[in-house]
């Protein structure tokens, strides 16, 4: 029996009050696909709803820590002027709680399930594209994409299909931290346009299908038991 973990990293905008003041004057660019991934917490939401599991995602905006990242990439021109001490607290307020939080889950269904699938939910600029990433040595991420696309295209859905090395960061972390054949890491891209202008299809159109599609891939993917 397969579980299912949904997160979504790039969640939101917002700035804790202690921060504020390094933003002012920036709110534009806060509140931009800069801050945040417009529509990814409302799709992640909504996997995690139809699939019963509790959602993990971020709780501040990139621009202040980056939770995909690791070392100085997680860090924007507004966060690298704050004291290294203070960066390293928010390292410890919301990445590490993050991470850890996220292996906890994978760890706790796995000792109840064959396998764990964490689709990590994504929105990027651009127009008309889904993109499914899985890391490259992961047989069974890259098996179940497989899956998945065959369905989505089915539904005229546009959609990519990629599997890459993964540079440091939370994907590697999770990666390394559980066997390849028990946990199915992958990272579902959506084009921001579908959330934010309804083109090339409407955004509840869009959710539908990868929702359906989701469930049918998971249903046909063969996971043994331990």
């Amino acid at each position: 029996m397969i579980s299912y973990l949904f997160s979504c990293e790039h969640a939101t905008c917002a700035v804790p009050e202690a921060f504020r003041e390094v933003f002012r004057g920036s709110e534009e660019r806060l509140v931009s696909p800069d801050g945040w991934e417009p529509g990814a917490l409302n799709l992640a939401q909504a996997f995690s709803m139809k699939f019963r599991t509790q959602l993990v995602h971020g709780d501040v905006t990139r621009l202040l820590i980056d939770l995909d990242q690791d070392g100085d990439t997680r860090w924007s021109e507004f966060s690298m002027k704050l004291p290294e001490a203070t960066r390293v607290k928010l390292v410890d307020r919301h990445e590490r709680p993050y991470r850890t939080l996220l292996k906890q889950r994978v760890n706790e269904d796995l000792v109840r399930h064959s396998a764990v699938i964490h689709v990590r939910v994504r929105t990027v600029p651009g127009e008309g594209d889904v993109h499914l990433r899985t890391p490259a040595d992961h047989a069974n991420a890259g098996k179940f994409a497989d899956e998945w696309r065959a369905r989505l295209a089915h539904g005229g859905i546009s959609v990519r299909r990629s599997s890459e090395s993964l540079s440091p960061g939370l994907g590697a972390d999770l990666a390394a931290a559980f066997p390849a054949d028990r946990y199915v890491p992958m990272t579902l891209e959506v084009s921001q346009s579908y959330f934010l202008e309804g083109k090339p299809l409407r955004w509840e159109t869009l959710k539908k299908a990868l929702l359906a599609s989701f469930g049918e891939a998971a249903a046909a993917f063969p996971v043994s038991a331990p």
